[in-house]
């Protein structure tokens, strides 16, 4: 099994994670005319297949015990299973988080809902296992919070620009953080208890989890959607090639980020590759803000909560990341 041997491999794999973790959505974005319900589908065989090829090359290199097919076969089944429901609740979070995209845009959406994430990860952390500086902690929670809530204000001012806002989307950013920081838990357990979970191990039975829970939760949002008419699976063999393969790639791409902050942590601890992890909201509210013009023609006020939400966010990232460090 591949892991890195020295800091500066750690880092690059952190900071390829994080690069990955907030660029993947560009791929949903880069997509017209086809719905995210469909393009979900997509990107959840994505991030599956992504993750065998990564623990059937990276992680079998060796050929040892700690070998993904080696890994799996000693691994206690609960955690199996502990992983995969922690991959079902990731998967409703995320698919929420692309609705949220869809209605608000990518620099609106993941500094919001990645930011509450953040919040419920460490406060969950610290209940399930008090460890760490707990002022450190909560002046990280306090400057996240801030993040959250320059960034819902940024968004809120477009209305003077004459842009349309929708408070639905900002309700389904804070309901897919909050998932987003409580499947985290599950996958702690199955790395942290009885026979454990490799990290290769643990990025395929998560995403198998993910891929699985389509079969429940994309399809009520099908039939249920949050915005627009409900859609079969006919737009789906229907849809453009570009479509699917841009889900694909989406899933290729987070699916990357995944393995590679997993693998990371093994070498500097779960603290920092969390946390330099979790700077993909930056990433992507950039790619929102320069290259998808999300805030053109905002007023000056917009812009001035926007640089706010970069610092308070970074500086809660740092905050959490020196209370565990």
């Amino acid at each position: 099994m591949f892991t890195p041997h020295s800091l500066g491999i750690a880092l690059f794999m952190m900071i390829t994670s994080a690069i990955c973790w907030g660029s993947w959505a560009n791929t949903y974005k880069g997509v017209k005319n086809y719905r995210f319900e469909l393009f979900y589908w997509d990107y959840a065989v994505g991030i599956f297949l992504v993750s065998v090829i990564l623990a059937l090359t990276m992680g079998s290199s060796g050929h040892d015990a700690s070998s993904f097919l080696n890994n799996v076969h000693s691994a206690d089944t609960k955690n199996i299973v502990w992983t995969m429901v922690g991959g079902a609740i990731f998967n409703l979070a995320n698919l929420l988080l692309v609705a949220a995209i869809d209605m608000a845009g990518l620099a609106v959406a993941f500094p919001v809902a990645i930011g509450i994430a953040l919040v419920v990860g460490t406060l969950s952390s610290y209940v399930l296992q008090p460890k760490g500086s707990i002022v450190l902690i909560a002046a990280g929670v306090v400057c996240a919070i801030i993040a959250v809530i320059m960034d819902g204000k940024a968004y809120g001012s477009l209305a003077i620009a004459g842009r349309e806002v929708s408070k639905k989307s900002i309700v389904v950013c804070v309901v897919s953080g909050v998932l987003m920081g409580l499947w985290a838990p599950f996958v702690a357990h199955a790395m942290t208890n009885g026979n454990t979970l490799g990290p290769y191990s643990i990025a395929v039975f998560l995403t198998l989890g993910a891929l699985l829970s389509c079969f429940i939760w994309n399809i009520y949002f099908m039939k249920h959607p949050l915005v627009g008419d409900p859609v079969g699976f006919a737009g789906f063999f229907r849809g453009p090639a570009s479509g699917h393969a841009l889900g694909v790639l989406g899933g290729f791409i987070w699916g990357i980020g995944m393995v590679f902050n997993l693998v990371a942590a093994s070498f500097t601890g779960v603290a920092i590759s969390y946390a330099i992890g979790q700077s993909a909201p930056m990433v992507a509210a950039l790619w929102g803000v320069i290259a998808w013009k999300e805030f053109d023609g905002a007023p000056q006020k917009a812009k001035m909560y926007l640089g706010l939400m970069f610092v308070f966010y970074c500086l809660g990232i740092l905050l959490v990341a020196r209370a565990n460090g």
